[in-house]
């Protein structure tokens, strides 16, 4: 079982910064490819970027290309999103997931922190 906890969220203006972080529990986190969802309210959720068990590819959401980074120290079981020039959009709930390579579905999520971007 891996649990995952995010940190990092927070209010910010418009044209801002922020780094969430998830920290993960096992020995795994290494084999485990890492995620990162966002949920606003009333909407769905929305995939943001995603990162291999080494480090070696990412993904991003059409929404965040260019803006965000996702980054990750095995060493450290933690995964980072950077997020730049942030936008009154990028409001919402942000999830850490992570999910063994060998498989399609995200098992393991965090409880999500919340991300405000003010006007």
């Amino acid at each position: 079982q891996v649990q995952l906890v995010e940190s990092g969220g927070g209010l910010v203006q418009a044209g801002g910064s922020l780094r969430l972080s998830c920290a993960a529990s096992g020995r795994t986190f290494s084999s485990y490819v890492m995620a990162w969802f966002r949920q606003a309210p009333g909407k769905e959720r929305e995939f943001v970027a995603d990162i291999t068990s080494n480090g070696g590819s990412t993904h991003y959401g059409d929404a965040v290309k260019g803006r965000f980074t996702i980054s990750r120290d095995n060493a450290k079981y933690t995964v980072y999103l950077q997020m730049n020039n942030l936008k009154p959009e990028d409001t919402a709930v942000y999830y850490c997931a992570g999910r063994g390579w060998w498989v399609d579905q995200f098992a393991y999520w965090g409880q999500g922190t919340q991300v405000t971007v003010s006007s």
